[in-house]
């Protein structure tokens, strides 16, 4: 029960931080629409003279478009330095003997930002979307459902992949860039950029040997209907799966970082 209790006390700490950035929010709803009008253009043309492209309508692909944007700021999908910030600071000698699992700290806390992000950004912009091309919305209450797991295996993928990369600062002094490849490669592999379904089948292959389309494209697709019945278990199934794999492999990081900051006498 103390651990659950802490775990809410840093999420709600999260929410408060996180509520003091509201000018930083605004912006970034105005920059991500912005950009998100740009992207539905680009689409716009290429649909002409088609009703649709992979199976996806064009109203399909700007509603998609309204989505990548809106789950940029839950997933943090451009920026994540917390923790490398920490390690080089030494915050994170401290932070290691809190009454709590490394992961569960962070996590805690990153889950405190995603809720304001998705309050303040993600639904802003999904509104204004409505309003402008009016975008098709989920049609069931199991979708709806399948949504909400969706969003919160995606966010877990994303948090988990992202404190896999902050931990390279317990190697290198250039983590940060570490970290933006990581980023990076992740805009190209996760449906970010554009739906993976517009992609030759080879690539799409590739991208489902990383944890990348287990964010956003999963996401997407299951709030346009391009999943049902067992392929949104599946999906589920996968993010779930992921999850549990980059978690893993973040607590094995974390126990070689340890103790090669206790051999140098952090």
């Amino acid at each position: 029960m103390d651990q659950i209790r802490l775990f809410i006390e840093l999420t709600k700490k999260a929410l408060q931080r996180q509520m003091t950035y509201r000018a930083a929010i605004a912006a970034g709803v105005l920059t991500n629409l912005f950009f998100g009008l740009l992207r539905a253009a680009v689409l716009q043309a290429l649909y002409v003279g088609r009703s649709e492209v992979a199976g996806i309508t064009l109203p399909a692909a700007i509603t998609y478009t309204g989505i990548s944007q809106a789950t940029i700021g839950i997933f943090a999908a451009f920026s994540w330095f917390a923790i490398i910030r920490s390690v080089y600071s030494g915050e994170v000698s401290s932070d290691l003997l809190k009454p709590m699992d490394y992961f569960t700290f962070w996590l805690a806390q990153d889950w405190g930002r995603s809720i304001i992000e998705l309050l303040l950004r993600s639904l802003p912009i999904m509104l204004a979307y409505a309003v402008v091309f009016g975008i098709t919305v989920p049609h069931t209450a199991v979708q709806w459902l399948a949504l909400a797991a969706a969003l919160w295996l995606g966010w877990l993928v994303s948090f988990a992949w992202r404190f896999l990369l902050n931990l390279s600062a317990f190697w290198t002094p250039n983590a940060i860039g570490v970290a933006r490849f990581g980023f990076v490669l992740s805009w190209f592999m996760s449906g970010f950029l554009m739906p993976l379904r517009f992609f030759p089948d080879w690539f799409v292959q590739i991208c489902y040997l990383t944890p990348f389309p287990h964010t956003v494209n999963t996401v997407v697709e299951i709030y346009l209907g391009l999943l049902s019945g067992p392929e949104i278990l599946m999906a589920l199934g996968g993010q779930a799966l992921w999850a549990a794999v980059l978690i893993a492999a973040g607590q094995l990081v974390l126990q070689l970082g340890i103790r090669k900051l206790v051999i140098q006498g952090g």
